[in-house]
Order: structure tokens, then sequence, then C-alpha cells
């Protein structure tokens, strides 16, 4: 499929697109008059690629384990290929989330404190 396509199924620009061939995240083929070519796979890809983003990986992290996702569930690296480099790079990512996770939860502690507070009986 065309680049096109792929934007259209996918719901990402054509320039984002781009900008993950760029950084290595996608590889399409090349058709005889140069336009890109992308496999159904394309499609799972790109998925995955926004679902890291958005879970807040960066670009270099998700090209280190990009080849070992098998679904949007599961991540096959063996062991003996996770070097310390991307051990270091996701764990330091582990602990941003983690501590996304507890500020998340202090605030909605303190609200719902504030809630019951200022509005007793009414259940928060």
């Amino acid at each position: 499929m065309r680049i096109g396509e792929l934007s259209r199924r996918t719901g990402v620009p054509t320039r984002l697109l781009r900008y993950y061939e760029e950084q290595h995240l996608l590889s399409p083929d090349r058709a005889g008059n140069g336009y890109r070519d992308y496999g159904e796979a394309a499609v799972r890809d790109v998925q995955q690629i926004r679902g890291l983003l958005d879970s807040g990986l960066t670009t270099e992290m998700i090209r280190a384990i990009l080849p070992y996702l098998s679904g949007p569930d599961e991540i096959l690296l063996p062991a003996d290929r996770l070097t310390e480099e991307t051990a270091a790079l996701l764990q330091a990512h582990v602990d941003r989330i983690q501590a996304r996770i507890d500020c998340l939860a202090r605030n909605r502690d303190r609200l719902a404190a504030y809630l019951a507070a200022v509005r007793p009986g009414e259940g928060a």
C-alpha cells in the first residue's frame, strides 16, 4: 500500500509516517517509480509505534525494542539480546511512568479529600 492509504488506515498523517521512516521505525519497500510501498504489517507497526510514543517512550527506545514486538501486549526480547544500555533506558522509563502514576494518585486523593470536605455526605 502507498503512504496515503497507510495514513488513512492508521489515522497518522503522512508527514509523521515519513518521520517514522527517518527514525528507522518503518522501512517501506520502494516501487519502481520510487513510491513507498508498505506491507500489511505496517498498519500494526504504526499502531504499536503510536501506542509506545503515547506511553512516553522515545523513538530511540522504540527502535531498540520494535524488532521484538509480536503484538500490542507482548515483547519477545531474549535476555541475551538485552543490552545494558537498552535495559537502562527501559528502567528509566518504568521509573518515570511510576513517578507519574504516584503523582496522579496523590492528586486524585487530594481532590477526593477536598470534595469530601466541601460536600459532606455526597460520596465521591
